[in-house]
This record gives C-alpha cells, sequence and structure tokens, in this order.
C-alpha cells in the first residue's frame, strides 16, 4: 500500500480525515481535502486493497517498465492519502478504527446502507466515542426509500438519473441515451460530499457536534441536472437529446468545416451577428426568423444547416483565427494528447 509521510500544508492543514470509500466518488472528495492540506487516512482491505487498483490497464509502471499495482484510474483519486490495510471483519480491525475515529475530525464511508452497523461503526456507534465527528455517508441511493438496500454504480445512476437520455445523439440520427465519457455522477457527489462536510465544520465550530450526512448518487445526479431539469419541470416537456447543440442557446454546439469539426459558442445576439459577418452571411443578421435567440431556438432547423454551409469551405483554422478575433466564442475540439499538450 502506498504511503506519504511528508507534512501537509494548505487552508485543510490539521484536519484530520478518516476515508473508509472506495472507487471513485467518496474518494474523489478525500482527495480533494488532501489537496488543500488536510490529513487523509485511507482504510483499504489486506492483499486486495480498493477495487480500483486492479481496473486497468493502464497501470503504473516500476522502474523496470513493469506494471506495478497502481492502476491510473486508483491514482486519479487517491493522491494526498496515507494507506492502511484493515480488515474490518476482525475484532482488532474494527477497534483500529475505532481508535482512529476518537482523533479524527472527519469519517467518509461508501458501504451499502446499514452495513458498518454489523460491525458497530455506523454513526451512532462512533458518535458516541467522539461527539464531533463529522460521518459522511455516501451511498447509491440514500438511507431511506425503496431503493436504500441497491449498490450504486455511476453508470447506473447516470441512466437512472436523467443525464443519459439528455446525452449523445437525437433518435433522427439514429442516436441512443450515452453516458458521458468519465464517471461524472461520482465525481459531482464526491464535489457535493465535500461542500456539506465543509458546512458541517463550520457549523461545529458553534455547536462543538459533528453530524451525520447522508448523501446519495441518484440524489446528486438530479440536483445537478440544472437547466434541463428546471426545464422539464416548468414546462412539462422531457427535453430531447441534441447532441452538442444546447437546448435554449443557437448557434451552440459543433459545426463543420474543410477537415474537421470545431466549437461555436454564440451566447447571444452581438456574438451572433458577429458571426454572420465572419461568415459572410450578414443576411442571417437581419432575417427575422434568427435576429433574436428566441427565434433562433425555435427555428434551429433552418439556420444551422445555413452556417454549416459557410464553415464548411475553409479549415478550422481560419475558422478559429477570425472568430477569435472578432470576439466570437469558439474553439478545437481536442483529443486528450492535445489537451495536455496546450500552452494554456
Amino acid at each position: 500500500m502506498n504511503t506519504k509521510t511528508e507534512p501537509q500544508s494548505g487552508p485543510l492543514s490539521g484536519l484530520k480525515v478518516l476515508d473508509l470509500s472506495r472507487i471513485l466518488a467518496g474518494p474523489t472528495c478525500t482527495q480533494l481535502f488532501g489537496d488543500l492540506g488536510a490529513e487523509i487516512i485511507k482504510i483499504e482491505r489486506p492483499q486486495k486493497g480498493d477495487d480500483t487498483r486492479f481496473w486497468g490497464p493502464p497501470f503504473l509502471k516500476d522502474e523496470d517498465g513493469e506494471d506495478t499495482t497502481e492502476s491510473a484510474y486508483y491514482m486519479s483519486a487517491n493522491r494526498n492519502k496515507n494507506s492502511v490495510a484493515v480488515d474490518l471483519t476482525s475484532p482488532e480491525g474494527q477497534q483500529i478504527i475505532r481508535d482512529l475515529a476518537l482523533n479524527c475530525d472527519v469519517l467518509i464511508e461508501n458501504y451499502k446502507a446499514g452495513d458498518l452497523s454489523r460491525y458497530n461503526l455506523d454513526y451512532q456507534a462512533l458518535h458516541k466515542i467522539n461527539p464531533r465527528l463529522i460521518y459522511c455517508s455516501i451511498t447509491g441511493f440514500g438511507m431511506t426509500g425503496p431503493y436504500a438496500h441497491r449498490p450504486g454504480y455511476d453508470f447506473l445512476i447516470q441512466g437512472m438519473g436523467g443525464i443519459m437520455s439528455l446525452t449523445g445523439k437525437p433518435d433522427e440520427e439514429d442516436g441512443e441515451p450515452t453516458k458521458c465519457g468519465v464517471g461524472i455522477a461520482d465525481v459531482m457527489c464526491g464535489m457535493y460530499a465535500s461542500s456539506a462536510i465543509l458546512a458541517a465544520l463550520h457549523a461545529r465550530h458553534s455547536s462543538g457536534k459533528g453530524q451525520h450526512i447522508d448523501i446519495s448518487l441518484l440524489d446528486c445526479q438530479v440536483a445537478w441536472l440544472i437547466n434541463q431539469g428546471a426545464g422539464y419541470l416548468v414546462s412539462g416537456e422531457v427535453p430531447p437529446r441534441r447532441g452538442n447543440e444546447h437546448p435554449t442557446i443557437v448557434p451552440y454546439g459543433t459545426f463543420k468545416s474543410s477537415d474537421q469539426a470545431f466549437i461555436i459558442a454564440a451566447g447571444n445576439d452581438a456574438q451572433y451577428q458577429r458571426l454572420c459577418k465572419c461568415i459572410e452571411a450578414e443576411e442571417l443578421a437581419t432575417d427575422d426568423r434568427f435576429a433574436k435567440n428566441k427565434n433562433r431556438v425555435l427555428n434551429r432547423r433552418e439556420l444551422i444547416p445555413l452556417i454549416n454551409a459557410k464553415t464548411a469551405e475553409k479549415p478550422s483554422e481560419f475558422w478559429l483565427e477570425i472568430l477569435e478575433t472578432a470576439g466570437v466564442p469558439c474553439g478545437p475540439v481536442n483529443d486528450l494528447a492535445q489537451t495536455f499538450a496546450d500552452p494554456q
């Protein structure tokens, strides 16, 4: 198990976090705290460790160029942590956790609802020995409700929480619901958990007491449907998949060029008018169907092909240069090699 021993610094220096989580949501949360200077004690299973240690290839290489047991996935969510192997099923291991919890500020776990009560490591048990402990339970579906007993994985939550229904090509283009290319439901849950824990730490300054935080992947996924969720609740209309297009801003998506797709994100009428001038289609700026964003949204099926016909005449590099000069938001669609090589 990897161990980090050098002293931490940062705004959360002095904070001690006991991390009983694995996979991605909980580790994302504790990694954020570690990045900010908190001491993170990560508990892993003897001989096995966090499940994600084996989620590869790729794996980190040793000095001889051979694979280690550290997967790239594991490394993505577990930097700045001290890792300790403890058998929670044994009385000795359970006592180790109690001893650690006695001197920690925060405990984060993502076992299924009720699992840790079997070992007397649930909130009620640990609150008795450390009333100041902030205990955060991350589950798939929460501690209560008809799905509380179910395990939760990011892919399931993206499907159940609605984001997949909004992602992917439209039906008319033979599209299907598509998950995000990263575990965004897990990551966002970790972000929400970090915010909740910081709020509980602030409350403890005045109350002197810890709290039990019940946070679930599904809760967070539904919460960050943001404008699409609010749009459905306001209109009662189920939004369709639009590929790379925006539901309420046009033109805002990927567009053709003579060599490769690129992005135009004209967020207001002034930017749209400058776009029309750049592509030598000033008539589109004054056309009543397109002059205002509301009308562009309603008439997107007529407008988008007209813009694509113009942008397809020249390479994307030409458009990116002329649009940026004109103050029209635009950009390339980078792969990861291009992203990590970008000078910015």
